[in-house]
């Protein structure tokens, strides 16, 4: 039995997330359909996240288990044929039998884009969150600057129900802007649910004076959801790298 290590990439503004549904269209459930026509055999596929719905990814890993003989570049190109035009396989390797995708993932990386304009930007309306105002970066770095390091993240969490532990470590954050475009990313051990997305929400507060960079400790120390800024919109989030 072959395990098979599966780079792939995707625009999640279709997709009700990653993990299958018995009742919505996901981007795993499409991918599985693919990948079964080219292996020729029912398979399920091993994902390193669970991204929500409108959430994309640059680059997203799974792997498979199968039988088949089929050559790596000859799995990419056919399982490609079969994708729709959102969803795309970069690459794909042979793994160690006990390699998973989700299990053995070390860190991850999120970006989060921002068009900051008065006027909406009619080519990214799904793939970045529009703000009617300007951003302040540097006022955001003073804020995110507390949020490095290994801290009780749960003020930061929609739900902790299905986790042991709401600590985790945040390796990087750096906010950078180019015209009316503004990038927040995040690099960390592992993140809960709707972290990344209340970071932003949280910053954008900071922005709108409601609340002040030096306010963070006391939100990481209470562990309460409510003091934490909004959950911004999905679709200007992006899985963005994965590491081994």
């Amino acid at each position: 039995m072959r395990n098979l290590k599966v780079i792939i990439s995707y625009r999640g503004t279709n997709y009700h997330g990653w993990q299958r549904q018995d009742n919505a269209i996901t981007i795993q459930e499409t991918v599985e359909k693919a990948v079964s026509r080219v292996l020729n055999e029912k398979i399920t596929i091993n994902g390193c996240s669970r991204t929500d719905t409108g959430v994309h990814a640059n680059e997203y890993c799974f792997n498979v288990h199968t039988s088949s003989s089929i050559p790596c570049r000859n799995f990419l190109r056919g399982v490609n044929g079969y994708l729709p035009d959102d969803i795309s396989i970069l690459s794909c390797e042979e793994a160690d039998e006990n390699f998973h995708a989700r299990f053995d993932c070390k860190a991850k990386e999120y970006i989060y884009k921002m068009h900051c304009s008065e006027s909406k930007n009619p080519f990214a309306s799904d793939l970045m969150l529009h703000y009617r105002r300007k951003f302040d970066i540097e006022l955001a770095k003073r804020a995110s600057a507390y949020l490095i390091g290994t801290h009780d993240f749960a003020s930061f969490c929609s739900s902790s129900s299905n986790v042991s532990t709401t600590v985790r470590t945040i390796y990087d954050i750096s906010i950078e802007k180019n015209n009316d475009c503004v990038i927040i990313l995040v690099k960390g051990d592992g993140f809960l649910y709707n972290m990344i997305r209340i970071i932003v929400g949280t910053l954008i507060w900071v922005n709108e004076g409601k609340l002040s960079p030096e306010d963070i400790p006391d939100i990481l120390n209470a562990k309460d959801r409510q003091k934490a800024g909004k959950t911004a919109l999905p679709h200007g989030l992006y899985l963005n790298k994965v590491y081994y």
